[in-house]
């Protein structure tokens, strides 16, 4: 493999548009990677059956605060780093291109994996709802196929086309929620009144110990985060990027807090806190339609009407996130094939000043798994979206922990550029929060991803993984090995400078 060769100059060929998106089209690609209305659908009555209960609001909101800590010093890079690569570049700078390129690799593979189990949700759920509604029987991966057309088609046309639809669906699928968690609120027939000692205490959230229930729910709570930390990704396309990046990722990650945790507690106080993991359960079917939960409280509270909607809103959701992460896959390909660690050719793009080789590289890879599946009759819910989805949140935050470390180091030989909060003391809790959130995340990755060793209950037996298991828990730490190897094997030391500049 040769060394890595310094970049040529930008050209209108290679360079993103600048100044397309303002802080809310960077927060609405942001938000609808989180997918609120997914997430409140489907992590969260598991999150209270299988976690604590009647606290699983507060397991968010904590999850939200550890995150929100994390931006203080990812906010801080920013304000100096602006890169389409976002963590590769803060790694890079912070600790080395070596770890940076093992980073990127990481973060690369969690966008397309995240992306893959939006693509197998997406068409599982199609697949049921347009045959219930209309009598279409169709394959789940005819429904998954003409998602990955449409997502193609609107992340090679450019990155402002993209922000103004996700702002569309976004704005329904938020509103949709509010509406729902007031209607709660403000009614007169809520079984229990409104409890927030039950969801907010701290001995709630904890009870049970991090080793048990408490530890269930953030785990979920973790996973619901995924995407929040893509800002950064989209600073060159951004105006005034040192401004708008810090300030996207400070909006994002409070907007998503508070809508996760606000409909969550809504759940909660609609179905009563005492009897909340019975009702969830009953209205569930164990578990087995966990949609059902949300949707017999918006039935219950505002109509029929907003179950309507929201059925349909959750499969907008999903295409959102499918548009989000397609975005963010193709340009970490954009920015390592500007840097020579992949392919030259990835840094073209078209003259709508989208990263267009990049984009249909990511597309590619998707329709490949997406074709193994459908051929190999795979399900695509229980094993595409919860396989790749649970690998991928455990990829981002491995990540996250790596980019805490970076800034810690970065601003010790750039001192007096940062405060000592934002420089030392939030990447260091930060740390310490991410870690034990990535413990929680591989510990109960068989209850997550549903690759339980036959005979083994997940909810008592952590680490009770299966052969698929264990391969997609190990799968970003393995990756983040071959990437710095790439790294290492690709530059050389007359060349350092110039990489170094690539990652600036």
């Amino acid at each position: 493999m040769t060394a890595l060769q310094p970049a040529p100059e930008e050209t209108p060929e290679t360079a993103l548009h600048h100044g397309r998106l303002g802080v809310l089209g960077i927060v609405f690609f942001v938000v609808a990677a989180a997918a609120p209305l997914v997430g409140m659908t489907g992590a969260v009555p598991v999150a209270i059956v299988a976690g604590n209960g009647a606290a699983a609001p507060g397991a968010y909101v904590v999850v939200g605060l550890i995150l929100l800590v994390f931006s203080v010093g990812y906010a801080a890079m920013a304000s100096k780093v602006t890169n389409a690569g976002a963590f590769y570049a803060y790694v890079g700078r912070g600790l080395g291109i070596v770890p940076g390129v093992g980073s990127a690799f990481v973060s690369l593979v969690a966008y397309l994996a995240v992306q893959l189990a939006i693509f197998g949700f997406f068409g599982g759920l199609v697949a049921g709802q347009m045959n219930d509604k209309f009598g279409i029987d169709w394959p789940w991966y005819v429904w998954t196929l003409i998602a990955w057309l449409l997502v193609l088609g609107l992340s090679v046309l450019s990155v402002d086309v993209g922000a103004k639809l996700l702002g569309v669906l976004m704005s329904l699928e938020l509103l949709s929620l509010i509406i729902v968690s007031f209607a709660v609120l403000f009614s007169s027939n809520k079984p229990e009144g409104i409890d927030l000692g039950a969801s907010f205490l701290p001995q709630n959230i904890f009870s049970g110990g991090l080793a048990s229930t408490a530890g269930i729910a953030l785990a979920f709570a973790f996973a619901s985060y995924i995407g929040f930390e893509a800002t950064a990704i989209y600073g060159e396309e951004s105006k005034d990027p040192h401004r708008t990046v810090p300030r996207a990722t400070y909006l994002a990650v409070i907007l998503i807090t508070v809508i996760f945790g606000f409909t969550a507690f809504a759940i909660v106080t609609g179905l009563g806190s005492s009897v909340v993991i019975d009702k969830t359960l009953e209205l569930s079917d164990g578990l087995a339609n966990p949609a059902a939960v949300l949707f017999a409280v918006a039935e219950q509270y505002v109509g029929t009407w907003i179950v309507d909607l929201m059925s349909w809103l959750v499969i907008s959701s999903l295409f959102a996130g499918l548009l989000a992460f397609q975005n963010s896959a193709a340009r970490y390909f954009y920015a390592m094939g500007r840097s020579g660690v992949l392919p030259r050719a990835l840094d073209r793009v078209n003259g709508r000043g989208a990263p267009w080789i990049a984009t249909l590289v990511s597309s590619v890879i998707s329709l490949v798994v997406i074709a193994i599946f459908a051929i190999g009759h795979r399900d695509p819910i229980l094993e595409l979206f919860y396989w790749f989805s649970g690998m991928a949140v455990i990829a981002i935050v491995f990540v996250e922990i790596l980019v805490s470390v970076a800034v810690i180091a970065f601003f010790s030989r750039h001192r007096g550029e940062a405060s000592v909060w934002a420089s030392l003391f939030a990447p260091l809790l930060s740390i310490g929060g991410l870690m034990v959130g990535l413990w929680l995340l591989v510990s109960r990755f068989a209850l997550l991803a549903g690759t339980v060793k036959e005979g083994v209950d997940p909810t008592a037996q952590p680490w009770g993984l299966n052969g698929t298991g264990w391969t997609l828990v190990l799968a970003p730490f393995v990756l983040f090995i071959v990437g710095t190897i790439v790294g290492k094997v690709r530059m050389s030391s007359e060349n350092e400078d110039a990489i170094a500049d690539l990652v600036s």
